[in-house]
């Protein structure tokens, strides 16, 4: 029998969370024919290991309008556009119906392992365009399957690969070693078994972006009810106008209203800060554990440790496809420059679409939080929008997946990385306006969308 043409294959889109799902749903909607590969027993279940943590957007703006249409058929109620969904609601209410809806276009238990050109590896270039992809999966009960695609949208996102402790981007020594006292997640404390766990305890939290907030204000609260709980916050950077990010002038008030209630545990004592701390290796005393700094700073000894220093791409099963990645970032080349958390926040990231977020590989893209790579400043209208775009190009249609039109809200955080070993340099840069009023930006023609925020 001979094997189908490369056109009439399915495009494989790679997990099945938010912006996975609105990639079949506008496949869909394109008449093309999606496969969404998800690794786990359910729709989003990356957006499950983090249930309890609310999502900065209202209903509104995590929605996706072309999984709507989908939806509104089957009798989907919409929730309350105005109310703020946590990470078990957008799974349960949004992102498990539109799964049902999509069917057997869902297969979920099915693990990537690797995606590769048929008969070609990376090295070989002889009709390499022609051929179809080959996606190697496996199943949860550890059988082995190939599957062929005319294109691959990988959604996969980074919760798998969180960031270490170590300032150097890798594991701290001893951090391994520790690891039953180490979490990588904002601690959810309606569990009794985890609400034991740091109750009357000291906590170091590493990082200082919104999960640093959400996991300081958790503490916070369980600290007034259970004395002896306290948090270490340790930051490598210094503390400036920024550090609790766009407060009372953030355009995402529950974002802005996070780092208030972040300040908020450090100045009611239930927090402290620790800046300029660049975790080099983690010790034992006793019971417990001991931060060492690069500059030989120690840590008065803590219980538990809670590292949220960001997450990572997946690279590992794309080695056999040609991806055009920055260096610095891991983000597609053309993307990198308008992401850098250096210079971008959120909200002055500029639209994209499928030109940027293009690769050597022809018809292979990275969606999403995954396309970012370490950059922390995705939001989810910029994935609907990218998957938009990338689909319209699959579909022959140059002109709509050109014309990339989001409106996104100022953060109020810009400084990055780079900034962190001045805080008034910062502070100053804020100043000079980096965070801009927001501004809808058109590329061709068409109306612009609502304005956007994130999870």
């Amino acid at each position: 029998m001979n094997a189908p043409a490369t056109g009439q294959l399915p495009v494989v889109v790679i997990g099945a969370g938010p912006v996975g799902l609105a990639a079949a749903a506008h496949l869909v909607e394109r008449g093309l024919e999606p496969l969404v590969l998800e690794a786990g027993p359910s729709a989003g279940t990356a957006v499950r290991g983090w249930a309890h943590v609310r999502l900065f957007s209202p209903w509104a703006e995590v929605i996706a309008p072309a999984a709507e249409k989908l939806l509104a058929p089957a009798g989907w109620v919409r929730p309350d556009s105005a109310a703020y969904p946590t990470g078990g609601d957008w799974a349960e209410r949004y992102l498990q119906p539109l799964a049902d809806v999509l069917g057997g276009k869902v297969r979920y238990g099915a693990t990537v392992t690797g995606v590769a050109r048929a008969g070609r590896d990376r090295v070989v270039d002889a009709d390499r365009d022609e051929q179809p992809f080959t996606v190697h999966i496996e199943l949860a009960d550890g059988r082995e399957e190939r599957i062929s695609a005319r294109a691959v949208i990988d959604a996969s996102g980074t919760w798998s690969m969180p960031g270490p402790m170590g300032a150097d981007g890798l594991p701290a020594l001893g951090e391994k070693a520790a690891a039953s006292r180490v979490s990588y997640r904002v601690p959810d404390l309606r569990d009794p078994a985890v609400r034991a766990r740091y109750a009357g305890k000291r906590t170091a939290v590493v990082g200082s972006g919104a999960s640093a907030f959400t996991a300081l204000a958790h503490l916070a609260d369980l600290a007034e009810e259970e004395p002896g709980t306290h948090a270490a916050w340790v930051l490598r950077r210094g503390i400036g106008a920024n550090t609790f990010g766009g407060g009372e002038a953030d355009q995402l008030p529950a974002r802005g209203a996070l780092g208030l209630r972040a300040k908020a545990a450090v100045e009611a004592g239930h927090a402290s800060a620790v800046t300029g701390f660049r975790t080099q290796a983690v010790e034992r005393d006793g019971d417990r554990l001991v931060l060492v700094a690069e500059d030989g700073r120690r840590l008065d000894p803590v219980d538990e440790v809670i590292v949220l220093t960001g997450f990572r791409a997946d690279l590992s099963f794309l080695s056999e496809v040609r991806l055009g990645l920055d260096e610095r970032l891991q983000a597609p080349t053309a993307l990198a420059p308008l992401i850098d958390p250096n210079v971008h926040s959120c909200g002055t990231v500029p639209p994209h679409g499928v030109n940027e977020l293009a690769h050597p590989e022809q018809d292979m893209y990275l969606v999403g939080m995954k396309s970012y790579g370490r950059a922390p400043t995705f939001l989810a209208l910029t994935g609907y929008e990218q998957v938009r775009s990338i689909v319209a190009a699959l579909a022959g249609d140059r002109e709509a997946a050109e014309r990339v039109e989001l409106t996104l809200p100022e953060t109020g955080v810009c400084g990055g990385a780079g900034r962190y070993d001045d805080p008034e340099a910062a502070q100053v840069a804020e100043g000079g306006g980096c965070c801009g009023a927001p501004a809808t930006v058109q590329i061709g023609v068409g109306m612009p969308n609502a304005a956007s925020g994130g999870c």
